[in-house]
């Protein structure tokens, strides 16, 4: 996994807080986010909703 940039692009993101992990591609002038899991690879930014997303770090449930 590339480590994100600073400041995050795109911060409300589903993107950066999935499990997949993303890579962050960047340009001189753009940064993209390419999705592993994804048919299209770079989704239209920011991502709200994703059938894929798993959270990079699920809550564990006392049981």
């Amino acid at each position: 996994m590339t480590q994100p940039p600073e400041p995050l692009p795109f911060p409300t993101s589903l993107c950066h807080r999935c499990a997949a992990p993303p890579r962050y591609v960047r340009t001189q002038t753009s940064t993209f986010i390419l999705c592993p899991l994804l048919p299209q690879k770079y989704p239209p930014q920011p991502v709200h909703a994703c059938a894929l997303f798993r959270p990079a770090n699920p809550e564990k449930k006392g049981g």
